[in-house]
């Protein structure tokens, strides 16, 4: 029997190598793990925490406006770009240093090193040039953004990654690109006083969204003041004085301190000498592995965005999880990657688990849609208009929910209890027999007795 320098090597510091090291250490596993950046991957470190930090920083501004129509008086207020990097910063250091202390307190060996594969069983640390050998490696080095390299220009713009570490806060902004993480920062910068643009190539922000959220939202973006272009891109991008000027196809061009692209990530496999070990790609890029995480090459596993199967945070996780029960419990188990509850973190947020109305349209013949739209009770003093949008999807032959979603105030939150709810396959009559919390917003999911329309084939009656 071969003797190799470890049980498990790990490439990727983040989420699902962490999580998938650690606990593979933790059984007594000689484990080591190598990461070239920072540990904690892209969630940790320029993702979705420091994400959801900069969120409440510009929900503020709202806040203090809002007080006043419950008796508060809000003296002078300025904002302070340095100062919530800084703290960000701190924390994001704070959360990296529990990252690396659960891998230490399980014993396994940390690099702080690109690490490539040199063949089926070897990696080497591009920092030192030293090479090991392991009995299974784990990769899970994530996802990176689009460059978006075809666009003239395209070296003067930035990506989420340094959105987090701009030094000055821009005054105006474009963004393209409609998905969450564009739609998200459009919110954020507008709430910390930036001018907002968003542009983006389709026919509605959020394109794999229900209807009804997208519309919802758009609609409480640009009440806000976020300008959004629809059917449209940026063609180039140069300097001019003083600002940068984006042409764009059909409203002309626009001048603008920073221009970020939001158009999607991809798997982050160049360079790791996968080739070498005869790991098979798909057309993006992306690792390709069957139902446990396993890829062409028997002892070599991928997890994560670098497989670009769900890119979100918790089902990386999930994934490691699965793995280790596989690999090391002798208890083969899928990751299980139906109904995922998610939140886009916009202004309002969007909750959603399960199918939109126009998926599930094509699944079933026949559709209930419970739908209600109101004002929350927080606006009737504040005097805000913007409105909650919740709709239940029901499968009118057995009466089975198969999608939820909502927008408005900490939808994210509600997402995720009615995952658990799909999950264990609850029916409509479920919610109608469960008593309401009041006075909540969530209390109108298990009001809405009567359907407000049918789908019959696709189409609503």
């Amino acid at each position: 029997m071969t003797a190799y320098d470890y049980d498990l090597f790990v490439i990727g510091g983040g989420s699902g190598g962490v999580r998938s090291g650690r606990v593979a250490a933790s059984l007594g596993k000689r484990v080591a793990i190598a990461e070239e950046y920072r540990y904690g991957g892209t969630c940790v470190i320029r993702g979705c925490v420091p994400k959801k930090l900069f969120v409440y920083a510009s929900q503020f501004p709202e806040h203090f406006e809002d007080s006043e129509g419950f008796g508060w008086s809000v003296g002078e207020r300025s904002f302070d770009w340095k100062k919530l990097i800084a703290a960000k910063d701190k924390e994001i250091t704070r959360l990296e240093g529990l990252y690396r202390k659960g891998l230490e307190n399980a014993k396994a060996d940390i690099f702080d090193s690109r690490a490539e594969l040199v063949d089926a069983h070897t990696v080497k640390l591009t920092k030192t040039g030293e090479t090991f050998t392991a009995e299974r490696i784990v990769i899970a080095v994530g996802g990176t953004p689009n460059e978006h390299k075809a666009l003239p220009g395209h070296e003067l713009t930035i990506s989420s990654n340094e959105a987090f570490d701009l030094e000055e806060l821009p005054k105006s902004i474009l963004i393209a690109g409609g998905g969450y993480i564009a739609v998200e920062f459009a919110n954020i910068f507008h709430g910390l006083g930036v001018e907002t643009t968003l542009i983006y190539r389709g026919k509605e922000i959020l394109s794999r969204f229900d209807q009804d959220m997208r519309k919802g939202l758009h609609e409480a973006m640009e009440a806000k003041g976020i300008r959004i272009l629809l059917g449209d891109v940026i063609e180039e991008v140069t300097k001019g004085e003083g600002a940068l000027q984006a042409r764009t196809k059909n409203h002309g061009t626009l001048a603008v301190a920073t221009v970020m692209l939001a158009l999607g990530r991809d798997p982050n496999t160049k360079g790791l000498g996968l080739e070498n070990a005869g790991v098979k790609l798909d057309a993006r890029g992306a690792i390709v592995v069957d139902d446990y995480s396993r890829t062409n090459v028997p002892n070599i596993f991928a997890l994560g965005d670098v497989t670009d199967r769900v890119q979100l945070t918790p089902v990386a996780i999930h994934e490691a999880m699965c793995f280790i029960e596989t690999e090391y419990k002798n208890n083969p188990t899928k990751p299980d990657h139906e109904l995922i509850a998610t939140a886009v973190f916009s202004q309002p947020e969007i909750g959603t688990v399960g199918l939109s109305e126009e998926e599930a349209g094509k699944k079933y013949p026949e559709l209930e849609v419970y739908r209600a739209q109101f004002r929350p009770m927080k606006a009737t003093l504040s005097g805000r208009q913007e409105k909650t949008i919740m709709k239940l999807i029901v499968n009118a032959a057995d009466r089975k929910v198969v999608g939820a979603h909502i927008l408005g105030h900490e939808a994210g939150e509600m997402a995720q209890l009615l995952g658990i709810t799909l999950k264990a396959g609850c029916t409509k009559d479920d919610f109608d027999r469960t008593m309401a919390v009041h006075p909540t917003a969530a209390e109108e999911l298990v009001t809405m007795y009567s359907p407000s329309y049918r789908v019959v084939n696709g189409e609503r009656v």
